[in-house]
């Protein structure tokens, strides 16, 4: 299972992403992680990130995706891998996009985590009174106005991904203001309706219940088939009187007229031949 959890900054999508890791067996790849194992490992993609990161400047596109692939690579992100962080923007959803093609991997999902900002900076308020007032420390981001910066870059950044990946028809949100328990529910649910077999799933059984269904049969029951008496098709009736053709009448008509002409000469010939007898004899 390979998934993206997208979401402002306090959505929760690292709690998720953890529930998923244990729930699915699948990694968590989160792009600050990942290049802090790929300089401490030395390699040569997180030697050129550590230099970058040394001057204070943005490790680029090519080399987060080039840290990507290697992590994908590795043995224990085979059952799948859930992203958090990653991509940040359009650009970077391109090149991840050619990265699973080359792999012949692909995305289940993409979650969203949608949620109010105003309730956002509402509950980091009331974080901070509550660390406050029990003695704890706060985190380098419980500040409402790093908050604030952090909403304002996600807005610019990140957000146009959830219009790019509903293009793709892989997008599904779910609300992040509900707790934490529902929220985990939401996604169950959505996973499990993503993850069900389809229609296309069907099609090979349809195919052969058509073949069984158009073959010729064999055996015993071809032999009850041909000793089958076979219905006969209705006889078509005769019409009982063909009005002939003008043609055809007339020359029939002409047929009887020089038939009965015939015999009208032949019958007044033996009496010419007694009258020439009888003018001889006197």
């Amino acid at each position: 299972m390979r998934l993206i959890l997208l979401g402002p900054p306090g959505a929760g999508k690292g709690t998720q992403a953890q529930r998923l890791v244990a729930r699915h067996g699948i990694v968590q790849l989160s792009t600050g992680d990942m290049l802090r194992a790929a300089t401490a490992a030395g390699s040569a993609v997180g030697l050129q990130a550590k230099d970058i990161m040394a001057r204070g400047e943005l490790v680029p596109d090519d080399l987060v995706v080039a840290i990507v692939a290697d992590r994908i690579a590795e043995a224990d992100a085979r059952n799948g891998f859930v992203l958090d962080g990653f991509p940040r923007t359009v650009p970077q959803a391109h090149a991840l996009d050619r990265l699973l093609k080359e792999k012949g991997l692909k995305l289940d999902a993409v979650i969203e985590l949608k949620v109010d900002e105003g309730s956002l900076l509402d509950r980091i308020e009331k974080r901070i009174a509550q660390a406050r007032a029990q003695g704890g420390s706060l985190r380098t981001d419980d500040d409402p106005d790093v908050l604030r910066r952090r909403l304002r870059a996600y807005r610019d950044q990140t957000a146009p991904l959830a219009a790019y990946y509903q293009l793709q028809s892989v997008l599904r949100s779910v609300d992040g203001m509900a707790s934490v328990s529902e929220v985990a529910h939401a996604i169950d649910k959505l996973l499990a309706e993503v993850t069900k077999p389809g229609p296309a799933a069907d099609k090979p059984r349809v195919r052969a219940a058509r073949r069984n269904k158009t073959a010729k049969p064999s055996g015993r029951a071809a032999g009850r088939e041909a000793s089958a008496p076979k219905a006969s098709s209705p006889k078509r009736a005769k019409p009982k009187f063909r009005p002939k053709s003008p043609r055809k009448a007339a020359r029939k008509t002409s047929r009887r007229t020089a038939g009965t002409t015939a015999r009208s000469q032949s019958a007044t010939r033996p009496k010419r031949k007694r009258q020439r007898r009888l003018t001889k004899r006197d």
